[in-house]
Formats: structure tokens, sequence, C-alpha cells
């Protein structure tokens, strides 16, 4: 009876451990890939059908408040317009977990690394980033960018700034 017991509870445990990751990780991951390819492809609609209504979004301004859903997707349209060939090369996808419990719920993380180009001027665009999301109902309701937002836009204006000074040259 004792060893029954013993089985049993070492069974128990085993099973009640947490291993690997959330079951809709994955899932999660194969979206925000598609999320990713929409973005280079600018397919604003598509991207905007994926983010669940009540988004949250924290954008990389320094200060900024969480954006709403109409407000992020005016964000995405805006780098559409600012970037030709824009691409997000991912160098992990990681799982997260919820900041309450510390357990894993879904959600994704990833660290990556942002081209293309600048519209305007033509330079390039290689920027680190960290990007974070969290599913409802299968959609992406809450997130976040974090990357140099103010080094990226100084960096066009310095390659604007040398633009005109050869015009002036010339």
């Amino acid at each position: 009876m004792k060893t029954i017991l013993v089985s049993l509870s070492l069974v128990f445990i085993l099973f009640s451990c947490e291993s690997g990751n959330h079951v809709d990780f994955s899932k999660n991951v194969e979206t925000v890939k598609e999320l990713v390819n929409l973005h280079a492809l600018e397919e604003a609609d598509a991207i905007s059908a994926m983010f669940h209504e009540d988004l949250e979004w924290q954008g990389p301004a320094y200060g900024s408040d969480p954006l709403n859903k109409a407000d992020h997707m005016a964000a995405i349209v805006m780098y559409h317009d600012m970037f030709e060939n824009l691409k997000y090369t991912a160098n992990n996808w990681l799982p997260g977990v919820n900041a309450e419990t510390g357990q894993l719920d879904g959600s994704v993380r990833t660290y990556g690394v942002w081209s293309g180009n600048h519209s305007p001027t033509g330079t390039p665009l290689e920027l680190t980033s960290y990007h974070t999301f969290d599913f409802k109902d299968g959609k992406i309701i809450a997130g976040g960018d974090y990357f140099d937002l103010g080094g990226m836009f100084a960096s066009f204006e310095v390659a604007l700034e040398t633009e005109q000074t050869d015009e002036v040259v010339q």
C-alpha cells in the first residue's frame, strides 16, 4: 500500500510540474510571424484584423501613453509611408509570462532587427528592437515596441541635412 501511495504521489508530482511552453505559444508565434510579414507587405487592413478591438499598445516614444487600436494602426501606416523594403528579422521567439502569476500565458516576446530604407532619403534602416505580444480570443490584445525611436529619427535628419548641404554645394 505504501509503495502504491508513493508511486501515485510521484506520478502526480511529475504531471503537475510545468514543462515546455504554453499550449498556445506556437500558434501565437505563427500569428506574430504573419503580422511581421504583412507589415513588410504594407497590408494595414490585414494587420488591423489581427488586433483585438480593446488593444492597448505601448509605443516606443519616451513617456508616451498606451495606444488604442486606431492610434496604433495610424502609427503602422506611418511606418509604411516612411519606409521601403521594411523587414523584421527575429533573433528569437520567446514565451512570455503573466505579470501577476509568473506563469506561461501563451504570449510572445521577440528580439530582432528591422531593416529597410527611409523613403525620403534612401537612408538604410538597421534598428535593433524588442516587441511583446499578448493574446485574447486568438487576437493580439496588448503589447509594445521597444527601440530607440529618437535615434532612428535623428539618423534620418542627419541624412536630410547632408543631402541639403550637398545640393547647396553643387
